[in-house]
């Protein structure tokens, strides 16, 4: 039945069936193979059962979120403060978009939402300003990885849900490895920068004009000070913080930045509906495929046989890192984290991993497919802000920056307290509470 689980999976997606339809009718595949069509009823149930959940609830809010942020104009306020603060710099509209990437996904939890929204801005106004055209998508693609690493996070609440792990510490431990990643392409796009000669630059700070930007975004940098600072305090849940973020960032688009109206709620809600139902159907059929893997044994079946080659979990972790990064490449984020975290989790717990530094790694591989042909993501919707971008000159450019992102990955692997640091903060917090 494993054999038919897999060859079935491989052959339903080389044949370019929806993602959705693979990880759902291989499982089926499997149980008629080993003779159990009488017991298919349980797909149903396990659907059903996926999708029943409070936490999952939090997927279509964030979604609903930055589907109404990123119409709202609190990506473009975003953008001319870091432009205030970092336009100096060489590189400065790549470093710019960048950090704003970074803004934004203290607010979206999508990376393409995160790449169509700063990229929308940035990526014509870098191309304009002298920086070769699938070098600036690059950046832009690169950047919007980061909205599914620094909380809030889609990934990591699918990861919550699978594990059982909590979403607040997952959140918590992906802050400073987002970072990380931030200011890593920020130095690369600087040296590039410099060392070609791409782009202007601002003489230097003007203090006014920051205070003018700072100012103006101040409602859109609130935003993720209230959902974090909410969730950490223990105000609302991280589902409930999705639905603050929700009514938040429609009286700001609203009210403030004036730049929807209630009419165009419909189309706003329509296309978040659309990326939500995508996600969801996912989730609901990777339970099949989970509970075909699970009665299969296959989790204890694979930690014996990784056990029985190597007891290091050096070399272990680094065989799981490379199996992710080729699988980014040719599977969606939320599949894969269906697929892979039920069969490798018990296998990292038994190495003594915590199992939320894991989940920031699988994350994080899991998220660089994003920007790694021929699936790549990021590279398609970075590709589709501006008619210069050709997309061969996009995958060129984004070598050197995929290359520094495994570097941070290496790091968050290898040095547990990267990823945390601030979980034991929150953890002993917790505990105090209690006591």
């Amino acid at each position: 039945m494993i054999a038919v689980l897999f060859i079935g999976l491989g052959v339903l997606l080389a044949l370019s069936v929806p993602i959705a339809v693979c990880i759902g009718g291989a499982p089926l595949m499997a149980m008629a193979y080993g003779g159990r069509i009488p017991q298919m009823f349980l797909a149903a149930q396990r659907m059903i059962t996926a999708l029943d959940s409070t936490t999952l609830l939090a997927i279509p809010l964030f979604v609903l979120a930055g589907a109404i942020m990123g119409k709202g104009g609190i990506s473009k306020q975003i953008v001319n403060l870091c432009y205030e603060l970092f336009g100096w710099i060489p590189g400065s509209l790549g470093i710019v978009c960048v950090i704003a990437c970074m803004f934004f996904a203290a607010i979206s939890g999508s990376a393409p939402a995160t790449v169509a929204a700063i990229g929308g801005i940035l990526v014509p106004a870098m191309i304009d300003d002298g920086y070769p055209a699938g070098f600036s998508a690059a950046v832009a693609a690169s950047g919007g990885i980061i909205g599914c690493i620094i909380p809030p996070s889609i990934p990591f609440v699918n990861y919550a849900l699978i594990t059982g792990e909590s979403v607040s510490e997952l959140f918590a431990g992906g802050v400073v490895p987002g970072i990380l990643m931030g200011v890593a392409l920020c130095i690369i796009v600087a040296i590039q920068a410099h060392k070609h000669h791409w782009g202007s630059r601002n003489k230097g700070i003007d203090f006014g004009r920051v205070a003018k930007s700072f100012a103006k975004a101040i409602w859109a940098i609130l935003m993720p000070v209230i959902i974090l600072g909410g969730i950490y305090s223990g105000m609302f849940t991280p589902t409930e913080a999705a639905a603050v973020a929700c009514v938040y960032g429609f009286i700001v688009s609203l009210v403030v930045y004036r730049a929807i109206k209630i009419s165009d709620m419909m189309d706003i809600s329509f296309e978040a509906v659309k990326t939500s139902a995508m996600i969801l159907f996912i989730c609901a059929t990777a339970n099949i495929f989970s509970f075909i893997v699970s009665t299969q044994q296959v989790p204890a079946k694979l930690s014996a046989a990784v056990l029985g080659f190597t007891h290091s979990a050096t070399l272990i972790l680094l065989l799981i890192n490379i199996i992710l990064l080729i699988n980014g490449c040719f599977m969606e984020t939320t599949a894969s984290t269906f697929i892979y975290t039920p069969i490798l989790f018990p296998l990292i717990k038994k190495l003594g991993v915590d199992p939320v530094q894991f989940g920031v790694v699988i994350v994080m591989n899991l998220t660089m497919g994003l920007i790694t042909p021929p699936l790549g993501i990021n590279l398609f919707v970075a590709e589709g802000l501006d008619k210069r971008v050709k997309f061969n000159e996009q995958v060129r450019a984004v070598i050197p920056l995929f290359i520094v992102l495994v570097i941070v990955l290496m790091l968050v692997t290898y040095v547990p307290d990267i990823s945390l640091a601030l979980v034991k903060v929150l953890r002993a917090s917790r505990a105090a509470a209690v006591h």
